[in-house]
């Protein structure tokens, strides 16, 4: 009996004790006004209230629906900033429908208008002006949680408090992330965000790759990195005085929580700081409202699922392709279930349901459901892929390019542009995305691989906020690669040194030889003589 006590207690000591960080007090800032953005940022803020923590959240949309009770406190930006009126006016655009048209490098400047233009008017708030200002810093609050998309002035909140940082990236990987973490992503495989290539590219693609690359680098430290500053002084210097440069706050970020997951991104070189956690929003389906259950129900030949998210608005889509698509959807057996903001529209086809707002993901999960049609945006391509839906897509801007051409090259997707849409493309890419059974049996195979990981994803991304927390920042995870130089980093100086030392070696033998030539020629000249 002793032996078994004694073994139990040794055993006991062996186990690894609790992880959790009991009532952590954590300061989010999500202050992009965003509408998709949030089918993220309010699952982690459910999770890390439901694991304890107290949260209080600088945030453009109320989640008082939520009711994530007390242990959740709101600082709401009021009214919420209306970006696209500044985009539209900066590309003299109507509609986003036109956005089609618009270059890589346009995207990098609209991406500038938002980013400057919504953290300006965040900052601005009285509220959080108070925070800014608070008299109390020390103790207050144990981590930063801060969004990684153009908001990089609300980064300096961890200096005024002393707090480590996690940021969390609703993009997934993007091409910069690579000088903010210390490490190299290789731009002969790794296609930018906003190219529409896969890591398949041809010679000709590599080069684009590369230029578009090199382009957003120097774009990010030549132009928006000063104007970014420029906004961190305005607000932060009066309270401390020599404002850390946006730059160098980017390197002090301990963990970046990543909106994506295999095999949904491309395979890359990456540091255990880049946690992927794509697939946070997508929960267990719930009961669809009556009228959509019975439309889905009766679909006997199957149904179509239409939604271009929450910024393409279809109300918004030119009239000759309203009415393209209205001819096609109604020629086909198949029912339509499309997310139309405006319900006065007249003349549907009897087998076409349209409503304002729908439920996606609990409709992508109705085994009904054949085909789903969407702009190719990350969160709804997750959903997609989740519920094994194969996709017709129409990407508009960023990186939705990207993730319809992932989506086509793992055989579940069919990708088209949307001026180019004609009656017979339309129907023809329908018929066989329902009728070949390749596009299923593919979109089964990435769902299987896209659901299988060590742990869920809303579990993974509150271990690693606490892991930090327990861990004062987790300094052992930065890279060194941080510290170096930009030479130095990429190792131009050992290969200016390798290359002085080839030179020299060359340099050397020719004046060897030559030498030995002189003297031969001397030798020759005496034997003469």
């Amino acid at each position: 009996m002793q032996f078994v006590v004694l073994s139990c207690l040794m055993l006991a000591g062996c186990l690894p004790q609790s992880r959790h960080v009991e009532g952590s007090k954590i300061l989010a800032v999500y202050a992009f006004p965003g509408k998709s953005h949030y089918m993220m940022h309010t699952a982690l803020m459910r999770e890390l209230v439901e694991s304890g923590h107290q949260v209080t959240m600088v945030t453009a949309f109320s989640l008082e629906k939520e009711q994530l009770g007390s242990n959740y406190t709101e600082i709401l930006i009021e009214p919420v900033y209306d970006f696209w009126h500044d985009v539209k006016l900066n590309f003299g655009a109507q509609h986003l429908f036109e956005l089609t048209r618009m270059t890589n490098y346009d995207f990098l400047k609209m991406l500038e208008i938002i980013g400057l233009k919504t953290t300006e008017h965040a900052l601005r708030q009285p509220k959080v002006q108070a925070l800014i200002h608070a008299k109390q810093t020390e103790g207050v609050f144990d981590l930063l949680l801060a969004e990684q998309f153009y908001q990089e002035a609300f980064l300096a909140l961890a200096r005024i408090y002393k707090i480590p940082v996690v940021t969390t990236s609703t993009l997934g990987y993007e091409n910069h992330m690579s000088q903010m973490m210390g490490l190299i992503t290789p731009w002969s495989f790794v296609p930018h965000g906003f190219m529409p290539f896969t890591d398949r590219m041809s010679f000709l693609e590599r080069v684009k790759n590369s230029y578009a690359s090199l382009y957003e680098d120097l774009d990010r430290l030549l132009n928006y990195f000063p104007k970014m500053d420029s906004v961190s002084r305005e607000f932060f210097g009066p309270v401390l005085g020599e404002v850390p440069k946006v730059k160098q706050m980017e390197r002090e970020i301990s963990v970046m929580l990543l909106n994506s997951h295999a095999p949904l991104t491309t395979a890359r070189p990456t540091v255990d700081a880049m946690v992927p956690v794509g697939g946070m929003h997508i929960y267990p389906p719930k009961a669809l409202p009556a009228d959509m259950q019975a439309f889905l129900d009766g679909a006997s030949e199957g149904a179509i699922f239409f939604s271009l998210g929450s910024n393409v608005q279809s109300k918004d889509m030119p009239q000759e392709m309203l009415q393209l698509f209205l001819q096609v959807f109604g020629s086909l057996k198949q029912r339509v279930l499309w997310k139309f903001e405006d319900e006065s529209l007249r003349q549907l086809p009897p087998n076409v349901m349209i409503r304002k707002w729908l439920p996606q993901a609990d409709i992508l999960a109705h085994p009904q459901v054949k085909v789903f049609i969407t702009h190719g945006g990350l969160f709804g391509t997750q959903e997609g892929v989740h519920y094994a839906v194969p996709m017709l897509g129409i990407p508009f801007y960023c990186d939705q390019h990207l993730n319809m051409n992932k989506a086509v090259l793992g055989g579940y997707a069919i990708s088209l542009h949307f001026q180019s849409i004609t009656p017979e493309i339309l129907e023809h890419s329908l018929l066989e995305l329902i009728h070949n059974a390749t596009y299923k049996e593919n979109i089964h195979r990435v769902s299987s691989i896209f659901r299988d990981r060590p742990q869920a994803p809303r579990k993974s991304a509150v271990y690693w906020i606490e892991y930090v927390i327990r861990h004062k920042g987790a300094p052992h995870m930065r890279s060194a690669g941080l510290d170096l130089n930009w030479f130095q980093f990429y190792l131009l100086d050992v290969i200016a040194f390798v290359a002085a030392l080839a030179l020299a070696a060359v340099l050397a033998a020719l004046l060897a030889i030559r030498l030995l030539m002189g003297s031969d020629k001397k030798h020759r000249k005496a034997k003469a003589h």
